[in-house]
């Protein structure tokens, strides 16, 4: 018999800062013609997750995912495409995040550890919990206050007692927040809102973690081992333990200090196409990474609007530009009526002046405004340039 000699290490692809860059930009749907046909779901779809945030600026954080991808996509369509048919779910990943409905079985890891732990910030009796059930049983689909009042009357963490033990609920996937209405979540059985093929928890931890580690790979198409940890918000350790069977492959990254794996699709082909220039939401899966996004782009960003205002530097909302598949500026905006308002900009230098400039008009149009005002800007020539550009392009 002849012997067999074992595999040696795979070869380990080497890329470029500039490969690195234009491989997560396609991953994240951002070069490259945008696949309209799958629409908003589609780059749900391929993001795999759409975080949700309570501040509404120019729109919703949710909103601004597809509209930076697609385009001006009506913003009824996107609501609808997110919540009608059962197309997908609300649920912790990054954060309280909109998910595939297909992922709902890889959630189960997630969903059996909130059962395990001890019951956290409130009380509750089980009486309470098990009204809610039968209550949504009883009459559909509800909201907090429609199941007796989602606080107290104290601070904004002040529950009520339906509030704490739906919410519970949703932790432990007995409920699912079917959709939002009016911000609010509306809460239905997770044996009504699932798909029954979809239900069941039946998938062990490491079957869950490997795919949600592949599908942040895709997602990303190249990622340190903390970017894959924290798409998902995984722990670095349940990483480890499912890299070496994800189908992600090990690269060497120009400049990056720490190992890569990307995905293979990612690789097999070059990432050509053309470049979306727009404004981003500072929680669009691009950018939510600070770390990963300074060590890509080479740009720091971060949120200020939890930052007290003698303390902010570039504003409340802070959305990034992107253009020709760099971040080559920053405004922060605001709505009065029908102008939209760059309340302060900052761009480097002459050539962002016009992509900055589309920017600003295309989401003005987008929001149903038609005019744009800038109030501040860093640099007094570039402010000057930037109004006469938009005087150029509002005709």
């Amino acid at each position: 018999m002849t012997a067999v000699t074992p595999p040696g290490p795979q070869p380990v692809t080497a890329l470029s800062r500039d490969d690195a860059r234009r491989i997560a930009l396609r991953a994240q749907g951002l070069l490259g013609a945008p696949d309209r046909g799958a629409g908003v779901r589609g780059v749900l779809r391929d993001l795999g997750a759409v975080q949700l945030d309570t501040i509404s600026v120019l729109a919703r954080s949710h909103e601004l995912i597809p509209y930076a991808r697609l385009g001006a996509v009506a913003r009824p369509k996107v609501e609808a495409a997110y919540w009608s048919d059962t197309h997908s779910f609300e649920y912790w990943s990054h954060a309280a995040c909109i998910l595939p409905i297909e992922e709902w079985p890889h959630f189960a890891f997630r969903r059996r550890a909130y059962r395990a732990r001890p019951h956290w910030h409130h009380d509750l009796r089980q009486s309470a919990y098990d009204a809610v059930i039968s209550q949504l049983a009883a009459e559909g689909p509800l909201t907090a206050t429609q199941l007796g009042g989602a606080k107290n009357g104290g601070e904004w963490w002040d529950w009520s007692e339906s509030k704490v033990a739906v919410e519970r609920a949703l932790m432990y996937g007995e409920v699912v927040c079917s959709r939002r209405r009016g911000w609010k979540r509306v809460y239905d059985l997770a044996e009504r809102a699932v798909p029954e093929r979809l239900l069941k928890d039946d998938l062990d931890d490491a079957t869950c973690i490997r795919r949600l580690v592949a599908q942040a790979g895709a997602a990303m198409g190249v990622a340190t081992r903390a970017d894959l940890a924290d798409y998902h918000r995984l722990k670095s350790e349940q990483v480890d333990a499912v890299l070496a069977d994800s189908g992600l492959l090990p690269v060497e990254v120009e400049g990056w200090a720490k190992p890569a794996w990307a995905d293979p699709a990612a690789l097999a082909a070059p990432p050509r196409g053309r470049h979306r220039t727009t404004l981003l939401s500072p929680f669009d899966s691009l950018i939510w990474d600070r770390p990963r996004t300074e060590r890509i782009f080479g740009f720091t960003h971060r949120l200020e609007a939890y930052v007290p205002r003698p303390k902010r530097i570039h504003g409340y909302f802070v959305m990034p530009l992107l253009s020709g598949g760099r971040l080559v500026g920053r405004v922060d905006p605001a709505r009065d009526g029908s102008m939209l308002i760059a309340r302060q900009v900052s761009m480097k230098g002459p050539k962002a002046v016009r992509p900055m400039a589309q920017a600003l008009y295309e989401a003005a149009g987008w929001v149903g405004c038609d005019t744009v005002r800038v109030e501040r800007c860093d640099d007094a020539s570039l402010a000057a340039a930037l109004r006469r550009e938009l005087t150029l392009i509002g005709g």
